[in-house]
């Protein structure tokens, strides 16, 4: 798979087509490969298996990416980055004890830098597990330098780099996955949901409840001595510069979500945190993965930080608020779903079998096998880059909403504001050299 990555942007992808079709051939043909190609107990060749680097090395790399990628043989983890040396090494150990154990000819390389993964030919795709502030920049890059990327959710900080990943994923046609595992099949009922859902049990919809935490604030929070070994300045890329404070970037390994999330130059909050996963469903279920609100009403009170009321096509309001997941409401009763949970009134809407004529969808592997999967396929993945940019947009206008608390109108199909005025909006401003890049 490596030997796909020896062009440069937009070069090639006609060819790496061609190679894919190659390689599933030769797959499905049975084949005398010579041990010492192998590597002592490989069981897949070097040129069949998919180089993968990580970028961030944080607790979703550490306790699901990383683990999740080195179970199949078919992939090869050779480089991991992160701004932070007691991480990156951490990782770096980890991967190559992993290969070690296996007796598997196999290394791994560590960076400060994503760039010089990005810039290595050898590597076929990139895993992003950064802060919020970090995704859309590596993911744009990955794409120009004909990599596919896995790309943990909320997929961007803004509504600008939202329109900008699915930009460049397209035009360099790399293959996208957004991080929304619910839409894969290990993280309980939420494919049995939608199929319900869309079969027309609940009639016609009427409302939604997303019951996700509270917008982000400015961060406010002391100086304090900065870590050894943390490129601090690295971290902030292209948030203000400010002091460093160990909750955000929490000293060495550890085994917290860190509350980065809670500031407004780092991420959207318990919003955009849950939100991208539950809004997500929504979305999924009422067929809006192209789509989008017209319309962001704030809550009455000035001091509330749920409330917000999306309208949708056909009138229908989701709103922020209610219980932890989605409350769909219909005219033939409601649908809860959540992790672990999948219920409705009346209870026959989720007790009853569907039937050979209802909605069935894609069964996805898993996540990771997914997006794999469709790296070789060039099929889209079960949650494609747009997918994963329309929802965190939603949550987005919802913020806007709370921190300017007023009504906006929004035109999906063409990524503004009503009020062209409020276009300004649509991104923020960003420390030098950390511009958005062009595609």
């Amino acid at each position: 798979m490596n030997n796909l990555h020896n062009h440069r942007p937009n070069a090639g992808s006609n060819s790496r087509r061609h190679f894919l079709k190659s390689s599933l051939a030769a797959i499905a043909t049975p084949v005398i490969v010579p041990a010492s190609a192998l590597g002592r107990q490989d069981k897949t060749p070097p040129s069949d298996r998919i180089t993968v680097g990580i970028i961030g090395c944080g607790k979703m790399a550490k306790d699901f990416h990383i683990p999740e990628l080195l179970r199949f043989d078919d992939v090869q983890i050779v480089a991991v980055c992160d701004v932070d040396t007691t991480r990156r090494d951490h990782a770096l150990q980890r991967v190559n004890e992993s290969y070690a154990e296996k007796n598997l000819k196999r290394v791994c390389d560590a960076y400060n830098d994503y760039r010089e993964i990005i810039s290595r030919d050898d590597i076929d795709a990139v895993c992003i597990a950064t802060p919020d502030h970090w995704h859309a920049t590596p993911l744009i890059e990955a794409c120009q330098a004909g990599k596919d990327v896995y790309c943990e959710k909320p997929l961007t900080l803004t509504i600008a780099e939202a329109k900008r990943c699915i930009d460049a994923a397209r035009k360099y046609e790399r293959v996208v996955q957004t991080g929304s595992q619910q839409r894969s099949n290990s993280m309980g009922s939420f494919r049995e949901a939608v199929e319900i859902i869309r079969s027309g049990r609940l009639g016609k919809i009427r409302r939604v409840n997303v019951g996700v935490g509270a917008p982000s604030s400015p961060c406010d929070l002391p100086g304090e001595e900065l870590e050894p070994g943390l490129d601090w300045n690295m971290w902030l890329g292209q948030a203000p510069l400010r002091p460093y404070n160990s909750i955000l970037s929490p000293c060495g390994v550890h085994d917290h979500f860190p509350a980065w999330r809670s500031y407004q130059e780092y991420s959207g909050g318990g919003h955009t945190d849950m939100g991208a996963h539950h809004y997500d469903i929504a979305q999924w279920a009422l067929q809006w993965d192209h789509s989008g609100p017209s319309q962001i009403v704030p809550p009455e009170d000035a001091d509330a930080t749920t409330g917000v009321r999306f309208i949708f096509p056909g009138g229908i309001e989701v709103i922020h608020g209610g219980r932890s997941g989605c409350e769909f409401h219909g005219e033939n009763g409601w649908l809860y779903i959540n992790r672990g949970v999948l219920e409705s009134e009346p209870a026959s809407i989720v007790a009853e079998p569907l039937g050979e004529d209802d909605v069935k969808l894609y069964h996805s592997p898993g996540h990771h096998r997914n997006w794999l999967d469709c790296i070789r396929s060039r099929e889209t993945p079960v949650a494609d880059v747009e997918y994963g940019a329309r929802t965190v947009t939603i949550v987005h206008l919802g913020n806007l909403a709370y921190w300017h608390r007023r009504t906006f109108e929004w035109d999906p199909k063409n990524w503004v504001f009503g009020d062209a005025a409020d276009n300004t909006l649509l991104d923020r401003e960003r420390r030098d050299p950390w511009q958005l890049p062009e595609v």
